[in-house]
């Protein structure tokens, strides 16, 4: 798969950032040019049209409007929005593909036919939204509702504006994936009626804890992406004045002139204002290297970073009773996380899908299977389960089943998909896995009363920049991991007699000291086959300022030790002084197979995607297992599974 638009892979993150932060968007917006249209040609309405619709505050947002080829006058199909900070359409190079939506759409790369085609000829209309202070629409970032507290009545305008058109059947639902997957959550919150079904992938629930600071810990990477994100480098390129910029000339090989005008916008003059309006963002980068805790204020807005997350509307997502597929990854940052927490603590009717692919699920993303193999299920296969899901909701006179409340799940090594109702799924039972000396791994607790290991922490340590933070459509790539262990302190079982199935979230417990006062420490569970060969399986990380287990009743369904990550919970971390740690790792699904080892790898850097700590200084490690103080491991083993 080519990777065409470096581009795109940056706004990818930044979305899913802005577009929690926007939230939705309003229309005011009358029937006129459908009306126009109509009379110039009375027999059907028009393929395509960009448009202007104005919010509640004025604010020009720019969509697109896409009905099936051909719609009769009188027929009525229902709609699918998908709100995007990504662009809702591209001006191209090539003049005559720009009324082919496989051509403008971001997403040709992934997926052919694009979505907008394949919902038309699946009997959908399909609106195409940019948020605003992106694309073609008009403002800037809005990051905080409670300084909005029309946006998500904004939403409402949509869908309202939807039902008034003749083609509307009174039936919306909403797609998307990453940033464009929590618009659809949030249309939810709005509990109009016509609002049926959702259809969110690889979006992040929890914007803290499962995206920009996951243990706590900064995604440096994500950070600097967000804040080049927010500037309007391609966009500029549609302009004439800008056309000759080294830049925008490269961009221009790939086919595209930067975002699609309205059709009224002949001069691009409304684009040019468009763009000059968001010229001075806020700089994201600067704003989260000053968060440290879940609750504070990020710098220059009146809102913290969970102000834009999911969990924070809970009650009104649950009152709307919209349906709701999830779908999400084993490798894709903490999304597979969030689709369990919602899934559940929410009552609503929920499906949730969770495999090994890339960011969105457009490609294998499974270790354990050559790197060329396409993904499972197929798109086609993807996209004709969204149908179905869809048609039972949304259309009229539809027999097809509604959704059964269910998590399908890939376990991998096995490579088969099992269902069930709860998470952890039933006969999952914990076995404690203790850290030995000689760097072993093993069941027996230690007896002797003394017993550590030192380690200096190496600030080369990575898992590579494409990999699980880095939420790459393309590609995710977990190589052999033999030579990166060599900079780690790992604890290796001894062979397998029997296959083991691991699924859920394990659960480690460190007792450690540090010669630094902060730190961070992540905590690598890995496969090590019969040749020395290691493969990732998942991770976990903490800062030890919010190692403090909370005993206040977490906002959402948690699978480990609960963390609230706020300041008032936070506990200094001093150097030479014996701390317990506690936290968990990332859902997963894997059989470690006969004569495999199972291997616990302890870092406390990532270089190529998380902040450092402490900034200055290499700290030593002492991690403790004795009798007195034991570090270990429980791992959700599934029950007659087990060595």
């Amino acid at each position: 798969m080519n990777d065409r638009s470096p581009w795109r892979k940056r706004w990818s993150f930044a979305a899913i950032f802005t577009l929690a932060l926007v939230l939705t968007i309003a229309f005011s917006f009358s029937t006129y040019t459908y009306q126009q249209t109509l009379a110039q040609n009375p027999t059907s309405y028009p393929r395509n049209q960009a448009l202007y619709v104005t919010a509640s505050d004025g604010t020009k947002i720019a969509l697109d409007v896409w009905l099936p080829q051909d719609l009769s006058v009188g027929s009525t199909i229902p709609t699918l929005i998908r709100s995007t900070p990504y662009y809702r359409a591209m001006e191209l190079v090539d003049k005559s593909k720009q009324n082919d939506p496989n051509a403008t759409e971001i997403d040709p790369y992934y997926l052919n036919p694009g979505y907008t085609d394949y919902f038309n000829n699946a009997g959908y209309a399909v609106v195409l939204v940019d948020v605003r202070g992106t694309g073609a629409s008009f403002g800037k970032f809005v990051p905080n509702p409670s300084t909005s507290k029309n946006e998500i009545q904004d939403y409402n305008a949509v869908v309202n504006w939807i039902v008034a058109q003749p083609w509307s059947n009174q039936k919306v639902g909403a797609f998307g994936t990453s940033a464009e997957g929590s618009t659809a959550e949030f249309l939810t919150v709005t509990n109009n009626p016509a609002v049926k079904a959702i259809a969110p992938r690889s979006m992040d629930f929890d914007f803290y804890a499962q995206q920009y600071f996951p243990g706590g810990v900064l995604v440096e990477k994500k950070a600097k992406e967000v804040a080049d994100a927010g500037k309007p480098r391609i966009g500029v390129c549609s302009l004439p004045e800008n056309e000759q910029e080294p830049t925008c000339q490269e961009f221009f090989k790939l086919g595209f002139k930067g975002p699609k005008p309205v059709d009224e916008d002949k001069d691009k003059q409304l684009l040019r204002s468009a763009l000059q309006e968001r010229a001075n963002s806020i700089d994201f980068f600067q704003a989260f290297q000053k968060i440290t805790y879940r609750d504070d204020k990020i710098d220059g807005l009146d809102g913290t970073v969970e102000d834009f997350s999911i969990y924070k509307f809970k009650e009104d997502i649950e009152r709307s009773d919209v349906a709701i597929y999830h779908g999400a990854s084993w490798f894709d940052g903490g999304t597979a996380e969030g689709v369990l927490n919602h899934f559940m603590a929410y009552k609503n009717p929920q499906k949730a899908i969770l495999g090994p692919w890339t960011h969105g699920a457009y490609g294998n993303a499974n270790p354990f299977v050559p790197s060329d193999t396409p993904v499972n299920p197929s798109r086609e296969e993807q996209l004709a389960d969204m149908v179905n899901f869809f048609d039972a909701y949304l259309k009229d006179d539809n027999n097809k089943p509604k959704l059964k409340r269910e998590i399908k799940y890939y376990t991998m090594g096995e490579e088969k998909w099992k269902t069930t109702t709860v998470w952890p799924p039933r006969g999952v039972t914990r076995q404690r896995l203790f850290f030995a000396e000689n760097n072993g791994l093993t069941n027996k607790p230690p007896a002797s009363k003394s017993g550590e290991d030192k380690y200096t922490v190496s600030f080369e340590a990575t898992t590579g920049p494409d990999s699980r933070w880095n939420q790459s459509f393309e590609k995710m790539v977990f190589p052999n991991r033999t030579e990166e262990d060599k900079k780690l302190l790992t604890y290796t079982s001894e062979p397998l007699k029997n296959d083991v199935e691991i699924t859920g979230h394990p659960v480690v417990t460190l007792y450690a000291t540090s010669t630094a006062s902060d730190g961070a420490f992540f905590v690598y569970l890995e496969d090590v086959d019969e040749n020395g060969n290691v493969t990732y399986i998942t991770e976990g990380q903490l800062r030890p300022i919010h190692r403090k287990v909370s005993t206040e009743h977490p906002p959402y369904a948690v699978f480990g030790p609960y963390h609230s990550f706020k300041r008032q919970d936070s506990l200094p971390f001093e150097a030479g002084q014996l701390t317990e740690l506690q936290f968990h790792l990332l859902p997963t699904s894997v059989l470690f197979k006969q004569g495999h080892q199972i291997r616990v790898a302890i870092a406390g850097h990532d270089k190529d995607l998380f902040a450092r700590y402490p900034a200055v200084g290499t700290p030593e490690i002492s991690l403790q297992r004795n009798a007195v103080s034991a570090s270990y491991i429980d791992l959700p083993v599934m029950r007659g599974r087990r060595s």
